[in-house]
């Protein structure tokens, strides 16, 4: 990766709103991240990453906004996974730290050192996805 360049910041929300955000159901931003991903990452997956990846929940947020998305790998989509269910890996990072790994710009160990990007759950399966996207290479163009 390349040397780190100035980045815009989002500034966070007060933690009252970020709580209400938190509160909102996931399912409408997480039908969106759902069709992003069938669009993006999807094709790029062979066989193998799918099996590796399927079935499992995982729940991302977005720091500054308390907005989160759930999603999981079901067969051959991406579809949003209801909020009741387990999240296997829980992804927590700020949302220019999100757009620099999915652009290439950065790499996750970095982002994870930074705090930029934080990790719970099942750290075998987070390994996993972790190299399955590192393989793919950036995911939207610079």
């Amino acid at each position: 990766m390349s040397a780190p360049t100035a980045h815009w910041q989002l500034p966070p929300l007060p933690e009252a709103w970020r709580a209400r955000v938190r509160a909102l159901p996931p399912q409408p931003p997480s039908w969106l991240a759902a069709l992003a991903l069938q669009r993006l990452l999807l094709p790029r997956l062979d066989a193998e990453q799918r099996r590796a990846l399927g079935g499992a929940v995982v729940e991302l947020e977005l720091q500054e906004l308390g907005l989160r998305v759930r999603l999981r790998l079901q067969g051959e989509r991406f579809v949003a996974a209801g909020g009741q269910e387990p999240a296997r890996l829980r992804l927590s990072a700020r949302t220019d730290a999100l757009w620099r790994l999915l652009r290439g710009q950065d790499d996750a160990d970095r982002l994870f050192f930074e705090r930029a990007l934080q990790m719970e759950g099942d750290t075998e399966y987070g390994l996993v996805l972790k190299n399955t996207l590192d393989a793919l290479g950036p995911l939207l163009p610079m």
